[in-house]
């Protein structure tokens, strides 16, 4: 499960992420409760969400482009100061009793404009420190570092807000960037498993995209991701609202929320690890079950009942964000993978500019049970057409029948079909 820490560049990396991204999480829900909070919209919050991803979405191919030209590292020293620089900013303005909405509003635009290059950097930088036999098992744990960051940055967030504000959310995520800083530069570049750079040229951007549009099994897990993350991934929206009026409970049911969906994740992550392969299966499942189980928990009825589902649906998310980023990673050429992962993180994450004040809306017009349903219906369609599409493809064909006095449903290759019947 935790055999790529064994490798020392990969070591520091993961001991760097696992500060900043509990920083990152304190910033996430002290943003989103200061949004909540001066402006009491839940639309708001969408906007704020749709802002911090909204350069990936304009941008992100030609961040993959430059990913694929520049060496990692360098590029990565750039990004996470960008963001320890912006986190600071905030801190003093909060601190100081000077933000305002539309501070928070340039804030998160800033961020999203070097999550741009740092995204793609971080994904492809992987395989660089730990080599294609590991690259399963390190993708998975990356996974699982962000997850339990989840689990504690949201708990401290929850007390800062309570205890001394948000300003000092923001001032600890700006400080946690030290460590990733610290971890890139003690790491020992000889020992990086480095692909070379692609030269500076003209139609790599098309040439990337002609790269996916030929390859089923690339193209249908992203467009998969694109429907979840657009639709089914707007949390920060529906969560405050479940908080603030479902349940009228406060910021310390939001960070509950947020904490228990990071136990699930945690969960799935580690589960992943374990997994040899990634199967395009598994994907489907996990991205069926995502969508049922937040229609489900749109008609809980109490808020225990609530918060509890957030474990299983935190659990079939993350299934199906690692299973998709690795099965892309391991189907795509070295050479490619910059602009391929910036296309797969700009269809997950850029969706959410689209889906979030969309959500928002909809939250504040009809409710947040409303919202959050409608975000699960979709996800659950999207899954199910998507895997009848890949079936096909794969030359595969429904089959219901029983086994051993239960039913069972399953997916055959058609040609054993047709041999049953002959027979």
């Amino acid at each position: 499960m935790f055999s790529s820490l064994k490798i020392r560049n990969y070591r520091l990396f993961f001991i760097g992420q696992a500060v900043s991204n509990t920083g990152t999480w304190m910033q996430r829900i002290a943003q989103d409760w200061l949004v909540l909070s001066l402006t009491g919209s839940s639309a708001a919050v969408g906007i704020t969400t749709a802002l911090q991803f909204l350069p990936m979405l304009l941008f992100g191919l030609y961040g993959g482009v430059l990913v694929d030209r520049l060496p990692k590292r360098p590029a990565l020293l750039v990004t996470q100061s960008s963001m320890a620089v912006t986190g600071l900013a905030l801190a003093a303005l909060t601190l100081t009793g000077h933000v305002q909405v539309w501070h928070v509003y340039v804030a998160a635009f800033a961020v999203g404009l070097a999550t741009v290059v740092d995204n793609p950097a971080r994904q492809s930088f992987v395989s660089e420190m730990v080599g294609p036999g590991q690259l399963q098992n390190a993708v998975s744990l990356n996974s699982a570092n962000f997850q339990s960051a989840r689990l504690v940055g949201p708990a401290v967030a929850g007390l800062m807000i309570t205890g001394v504000g948000t300003g000092w959310a923001f001032l600890a995520n700006g400080l946690s960037f030290a460590a990733p800083i610290a971890g890139l530069l003690l790491m020992r570049a000889r020992e990086l498993h480095v692909v070379e750079r692609a030269p500076r040229g003209k139609g790599q951007l098309r040439e990337g995209l002609a790269y996916v549009a030929k390859r089923p099994e690339l193209i249908w897990p992203i467009v998969l991701v694109g429907f979840i993350g657009t639709f089914g991934f707007n949390f920060p929206v529906w969560l405050s609202a479940y908080a603030d009026d479902v349940f009228d409970a406060g910021a310390g049911a939001y960070s509950l929320f947020n904490t228990l969906m990071a136990v699930g994740s945690l969960v799935g992550a580690l589960l992943a690890a374990r997994r040899g392969t990634a199967r395009l299966r598994v994907l489907i499942a996990a991205a069926l079950a995502f969508g049922t189980l937040e229609t489900v928990a749109a008609v809980a009825p109490s808020y225990w009942l609530f918060a509890l589902l957030m474990v299983p649906i935190g659990i079939s998310g993350l299934t199906v964000n690692v299973t998709a980023n690795t099965a892309v990673q391991m189907g795509t050429d070295p050479a490619m993978r910059g602009r391929v992962m910036a296309l797969f993180m700009m269809v997950f994450m850029g969706g959410t500019p689209l889906g979030a004040p969309v959500v928002g809306w909809i939250t504040d017009t009809y409710g947040a049970r409303i919202g959050f349903a409608a975000g699960g219906v979709v996800s659950a369609v999207a899954a199910g057409a998507i895997g009848l599409v890949l079936a096909r493809i794969g030359g595969l064909r429904l089959s219901v029948g029983w086994y051993r006095g239960h039913p069972r449903v399953r997916f055959v290759p058609r040609d054993r079909e047709q041999l049953a019947t002959a027979a």
